[in-house]
């Protein structure tokens, strides 16, 4: 298999009514178990890097994105390179000379008429650099620390009336909308407004994405999917499985110091978490 494009998974997964897991990558341990869990489970996967992971890493994107480009080559399925929640302007610059294939553009903090601003320059540059490009209108909250939005909080539900009209303004190819997810959950409890997927899946024509997917339980998500969720974003679940692991390892033995004792199982752990997402997709 190859190195595919993201735009290229998320049709084919619209086309058969089904959904495309993107999964965060923190360090090499993260894209290795992804590829491994996607190879198990025989279904194509995205590998992300965010911005907050790209801080992580001292603020520059080259390393992370090369080795997860690495890993994404010589995997035996098709394995895409996303760059997600990206709110600095220059980074979303460096996507294209760094392999990425698609970039999700943050400015849903915005006031609407500057998020279309920015958003609909951001959708420019990435048009003419071959990028296809997400965003997010709406809030879905959890990000960076914050708590997760109430039901009725300013934000919290995307509008499908206004989600037809950010499309056509920014030109954006796919759209995340906040139907109830939270981000950084660590319990799968997140209830979805099933209705309200509906009715964007029905007013809205690019592909609908959903953040905060580890925190929502395993009927709900296929349901989400099938009411026409395309992209389902995945993180903290794989921080809970590869932390839990290494903290297995440690309460054995408080005494190891070599991390490819604890690290092994926790890429297998992580690699354990893709597989189930992806055969519930």
């Amino acid at each position: 298999m190859a190195l595919v494009p993201t735009g290229k998974l998320v049709a084919e997964a619209a086309a058969r009514g089904g959904g495309v897991a993107a999964f965060n990558v923190i360090t090499l341990e993260h894209a290795e178990a992804i590829t491994a869990g996607a190879t198990a489970a025989g279904r194509p996967v995205i590998l992300q890097i965010s911005e907050n992971a790209v801080k992580f890493h001292g603020g520059r994107l080259g390393p992370i994105a090369a080795a997860a480009r690495a890993v994404a080559e010589e995997a035996e399925i098709d394995v895409a390179l996303h760059l997600d929640h990206v709110e600095s302007v220059e980074l979303l610059r460096q996507a294209p000379r760094h392999g990425f294939s698609s970039v999700m553009f943050d400015a849903s903090t915005l006031p609407y008429a500057e998020n279309v601003a920015a958003t609909r320059a951001a959708a420019e540059f990435a048009h003419e650099h071959g990028l296809w490009l997400e965003s997010e209108l709406g809030t879905v909250g959890g990000k960076d620390g914050a708590a997760p939005l109430g039901a009725h909080a300013p934000g919290a539900r995307t509008d499908p009336a206004e989600a037809v009209g950010y499309v056509a303004a920014t030109g954006v190819d796919a759209l995340a909308v906040a139907v109830g997810s939270s981000h950084a959950m660590t319990s799968r409890d997140a209830a979805l407004d099933h209705d309200l997927i509906a009715a964007l899946r029905a007013a809205v024509a690019v592909p609908l994405v959903l953040h905060g997917s580890s925190g929502v339980g395993d009927a709900e998500l296929r349901r989400a999917v099938t009411g026409g969720l395309v992209k389902v974003n995945i993180g903290t679940a794989l921080n809970i499985a590869a932390t839990g692991a290494v903290r297995e390892v440690l309460a054995v033995d408080p005494k190891l110091v070599d991390p490819r004792k604890y690290l092994a199982p926790a890429r297998t752990a992580m690699a354990a978490t893709v597989r189930h997402f992806l055969t519930l997709l």
